[in-house]
């Protein structure tokens, strides 16, 4: 899968600060180095995309359409990273 476009991005990078502004959760960075960290994972999940699949054992592999992955990945992100937290 290509990497997002310049406009996907950017609509990344706004909706990740609006949703922090609304939860009132302080972002110590600048807003340049932010999006650099917005442009950063999407070329690491573009580079390693390969990687991520191959860490899905059959038969959900083969059975699970790309988005399917994509949010069982989020999923798990969401449970681990932020529920965890």
């Amino acid at each position: 899968m290509a990497a997002l476009s310049e406009t996907e991005r950017r609509a990344v990078w706004a909706d990740f600060m609006r949703e922090l502004s609304n939860e009132r959760d302080p972002l110590p960075l600048l807003k340049t180095d932010l999006r650099a960290a917005v442009d950063a994972l999407d070329d690491f999940l573009v580079a390693n995309a390969a990687a991520v699949n191959n860490a899905i054992p059959e038969p959900a592999k083969s059975a699970l359409t790309t988005a399917q992955k994509a949010r069982l990945l989020m999923f798990v992100v969401r449970k681990r990273y932020i529920e965890g937290a």
